[in-house]
């Protein structure tokens, strides 16, 4: 027994497992939970001390982030090395796929390191600069002044309606006709849309009525891969002006027509002036665009121009003239959504005074929804950057092109000299017909300074300056305002043509040929 008790109890053993405890047991049972005590107070106690002398929660927390901080730096480092080693070499598969093409694409952007400071590394500037290129897109993409509760529209999918006609080449271009028919117009006027538009724009809001007093067939038609039309592989301004020509002559237009154009619907009308004028009777164009780029600009005129415009709708413009496939992804998410979005935002543009009443109005904003579902009807990219493109980069020609004026076939000094004293040698070039332009001086989206242009290249155009206008607010839903572009187009309105006047003037022919000696 007495080697029993000499032996250690278990808690004289647990508490020979504690460090500088310093507290023996004796056999004495009672003793066992104070003793317990005694153990953890001497075992807590300096714990307890040494985080009061310590360092603080929060230091330990920054500690242990910019220990983690050091970690992942250093494994980017390990990772950089790695892929230098492996990828960055000679032989390896990388370097000898693309390491040609990216020294000719260094090559042709080592121009851009004469802006940076002549002590900064291209590399590590370029690589900033970068950064915030794409730190500035996430910024722009949103918008905190959309309101939260505001009724959102989603975009709707409409069965065809459009009626369509064969081009030679096969592809089918579809139109829109309004007005009065083929067999009683006295005028035919045709108009091409502007961006993200269709056929159904037209003349938004004109009256039937308006257009039976005048005698107007109004044809409108989608661009090629907007709407119902096919798209064109390689479209250009003159393959435009061709379709128009194959549907004008498709839809039984025998005489000269008219156009009217509004905005960038305007580049398709300035080409059919230069490439059918023959033709083309006349033009009212309202708010025509020009090529912003268009190196006859003077530099007052090209700055007044740009400045007018939104950061957002420059960037476009820049990427559409030098890295036109960028904009897949912008326009992918802009043009191709499932919900609508207004109008300014859309189209990254500033609104002038009577703009911002003209598209808060509910019959602009139905309309501009439903001709923008129309618009985007194919679901597909790629007539849409063809289109932006086209309006920034070399139509072709020129608009000085079109300004009427002697053309002399003869060559050398006496055979010019020749030509003063005789016009059978010369003849009238550019487009004869009328050209009128109406401009809203308060338009924030095809600025005045463009019309300024327009008439120091074109003097003999008729323009007309609307000093409290906009953009949209003289052309859309404005029955005065198409009353007095038609009055200052065909003068006073004379209807339709009667069946009365058809069959006298056949009767006429009839007799015509009759008196015709055999």
């Amino acid at each position: 027994m007495a080697e029993v008790r000499g032996r250690d109890t278990w808690t004289e053993e647990l508490a020979s497992l504690m460090e500088d405890s310093g507290v023996r047991y004796g056999g004495d049972p009672n003793a066992s939970s104070a003793a317990s005590f005694e153990v953890r107070r001497s075992v807590y106690a300096p714990q307890s001390e040494s985080v009061e002398s310590g360092e603080s929660l929060k230091e330990q927390a920054l500690g242990f982030v910019m220990a983690w901080c050091e970690i992942l730096l250093e494994l980017g480092r390990g990772f950089r090395d790695i892929l230098r080693q492996n990828l960055m070499n000679e032989d390896s598969y990388v370097v000898r796929k693309f390491g040609g093409p990216c020294s000719k694409v260094s090559k042709r952007l080592r121009f851009l390191n004469d802006f940076l400071p002549e002590d900064r590394d291209p590399v590590h500037a370029w690589s900033v600069v970068l950064f915030v290129f794409i730190l500035a897109l996430a910024a722009i993409s949103v918008d905190p002044s959309r309101e939260a509760g505001a009724p959102v529209m989603k975009v709707r999918k409409h069965p065809p309606s459009a009626s369509r006609v064969q081009l030679p080449d096969g592809r089918f271009m579809a139109y829109h006709e309004q007005g009065v028919s083929s067999e009683t117009a006295r005028f035919s006027l045709v108009a091409p849309h502007s961006f993200l538009s269709s056929r159904l724009a037209g003349l938004p809001g004109v009256k039937t009525s308006l257009l039976e007093e005048y005698g107007i067939r109004l044809i409108t038609y989608d661009l090629p891969g907007f709407g119902e039309s096919d798209p064109h592989p390689n479209r250009n301004l003159n393959s435009s002006a061709m379709d128009v020509l194959h549907l004008v002559n498709a839809v039984n237009v025998t005489d000269k027509f008219w156009l009217m154009c509004h905005s960038s619907g305007c580049i398709h009308a300035w080409a059919f002036l230069r490439y059918i004028p023959e033709r083309i009777a006349g033009a009212a164009m309202l708010a025509p665009m020009v090529n912003p780029y268009d190196p006859h600009m003077t530099k007052e005129e090209t700055k007044r121009t740009w400045e007018k415009w939104l950061p957002r709708r420059k960037m476009m413009y820049s990427l559409a003239r030098r890295f036109p496939k960028l904009l897949t992804f912008f326009y992918r998410k802009s043009f191709l959504p499932e919900q609508h979005d207004e109008i300014d935002k859309l189209l990254s543009f500033s609104t002038g005074k009577k703009d911002k009443l003209v598209i808060e109005e509910p019959e602009f904003e139905e309309f501009w929804q439903r001709d923008v579902e129309e618009s985007v009807r194919q679901g597909n990219i790629r007539p849409f950057i063809e289109e932006v493109v086209l309006q920034v980069s070399n139509w072709g020609f020129d608009l000085k092109e079109l300004h009427v004026q002697k053309k002399c076939q003869a060559r050398g000094i006496l055979l010019w000299l020749k030509s003063m004293y005789s016009q059978a040698d010369c003849e009238l070039a550019g487009f004869l017909g009328l050209t009128h332009i109406w401009q809203g001086l308060d338009d924030r989206v095809v600025p005045p300074s463009m019309m300024e242009y327009i008439e120091r290249v074109l003097p003999e155009a008729v323009i007309h300056k609307l000093p409290n206008e906009a953009h949209f607010s003289y052309f859309y839903f404005c029955d005065q305002c198409h009353r007095q572009i038609f009055s200052t187009l065909f003068g006073t309105p004379q209807g339709p043509v009667e069946r009365q006047e058809e069959t006298a003037f056949e009767e006429a022919k009839e007799v015509e040929v009759l008196q015709i000696p055999s």
